[in-house]
């Protein structure tokens, strides 16, 4: 069976949101020192998850099932990240433990001792006020939820 062009476009989608908010995850910690906390790390998880489904959906049928369950994943991040966001905003009590990232080369033990301290419930970076995790919920709510609807469109027929 030939899938429609829509059922391509949310694979795409399910494709692209992981990789990229990962991959933008990741050049904040290792080139501008945005060190992740508890909570960024929670919403990570459900990106990885995604990620390996949408590859899946590439050589494993039935494709349309691999790419629902990755926008599935996709939003379950995208709700982490409103749920981190309210915690930082302080809308809400939330995971208040603080993470340590351990710094490469020399002593391990210096490495644990002098790694930064960070706080779950701080903004670390915002932009238009709008934190990290911010983002995240945004652009992942609303990006799963635009593969389930590609995902819904019926074809037309002539």
């Amino acid at each position: 069976m030939i899938a429609s062009s829509r059922e391509s476009r949310a694979q795409a989608l399910v494709l692209l949101i992981p990789a990229a908010l990962l991959g933008g995850a990741y050049i904040g910690q290792y080139v501008f020192g945005l060190y992740p906390c508890e909570m960024c790390w929670w919403q990570r998880y459900p990106h990885f998850i995604a990620l390996g489904l949408a590859l899946l959906s590439f050589v494993a049928p039935p494709r349309r099932v691999w790419v629902a369950l990755a926008a599935g994943s996709i939003i379950a991040s995208g709700l982490i990240g409103a749920y981190h966001a309210g915690v930082e905003y302080g809308w809400w009590a939330g995971e208040t433990a603080c993470t340590a990232a351990a710094i490469g080369g020399g002593n391990p033990l210096d490495s644990i001792m002098n790694a930064p301290m960070i706080r779950c419930d701080e903004v670390q970076w915002s932009l238009f006020g709008i934190s990290l995790a911010g983002y995240n919920f945004l652009i992942s709510t609303f990006g799963g939820a635009l593969a389930f609807w590609l995902l819904g469109l019926k074809k037309k027929t002539a």
